[in-house]
């Protein structure tokens, strides 16, 4: 019975929407963070009786057909790039980003990575670095005898020496931004990379025109619903249920045609 193959595809398909799902409630605290929505389509359909086939030697034909569907299969899930509320932290390290980029970081191995979240810290050295310690691109350092950092909505650090009065440009962040960024590959950490469905990186200074600006001592909180997560949660439960009730009924069918007798 074809019944059974089709709900079966069906409970696998409600299986990783549950896993998309509590990936998101996972992450609801996560700075930064994108939730994702599982996307599906249908299966290929086995053709019983062909719309517009010929019905007769006169030339009528067939006007709907008998076409049966062979279930359903996931195809993408999909990033939702929706803003995140803003958090204040107070720490001047702390930047968000308002609007549309991502901060560029470089790797270990030398690629370069990019992050909504940032919650940045300076390294041994006064680098601006992320809580992995990986260099925030263009590589930025904050003098030793600093005695307060300023980060403007444009980019521009800003520190302040003791004993000087006028501060003093360190560096300008920079954000990128890219033609399809759900075409992104995330690697976990925060960090996402560039792939040939995203595009390549446009990268521009904050505040220009198709880039968000920063706003220092502040966060970017996780952009996931709980209330609709757990309403979407229900619904794939539910889903998943009546799948196996198919199994079910589908299976109590094959039952009765084995007891005739």
């Amino acid at each position: 019975m074809r019944s059974l193959s089709i709900a079966a595809t069906g409970m696998l398909a409600q299986q990783l929407n549950v896993e998309v799902i509590s990936n998101n409630i996972a992450n609801m605290n996560t700075t930064g963070f994108k939730r994702r929505r599982a996307e599906f389509t249908d299966l290929l359909y086995e053709d019983v009786r062909r719309v517009g086939a010929d019905s007769s030697d006169t030339g009528t034909v067939v006007p709907a057909g008998v076409q049966i569907g062979l279930g359903v299969k996931p195809t993408a899930v999909y990033r939702i790039a929706e803003q995140g509320n803003m958090q204040l932290t107070d720490n001047p390290l702390d930047i968000a980003i308002a609007g549309p980029g991502y901060f560029e970081v470089e790797m270990p191995n030398g690629d370069v990575a990019y992050t909504r979240s940032g919650a940045l810290q300076r390294s041994s050295n006064g680098t601006i670095v992320t809580a992995d310690g990986y260099t925030v691109v263009p590589n930025i350092t904050i003098p030793n005898d600093a005695v307060s950092v300023t980060i403007n909505p444009t980019g521009d650090v800003l520190v302040k020496i003791d004993g000087q009065i006028a501060p003093q440009n360190v560096g300008r962040l920079e954000l990128a931004v890219f033609p399809n960024q759900g075409g992104l590959d995330a690697i976990g950490n925060n960090l996402l990379l560039e792939t040939p469905a995203s595009g390549a990186a446009i990268t521009g200074n904050p505040g220009a025109a198709g880039f968000g600006v920063l706003q220092q001592g502040m966060l970017e909180s996780s952009n996931v619903n709980v209330v609709a997560e757990i309403t979407n949660l229900i619904t794939a439960q539910r889903a998943y249920e009546m799948n196996s009730k198919v199994i079910q009924a589908s299976d109590e069918m094959m039952g009765t045609l084995s007891q005739l007798r």
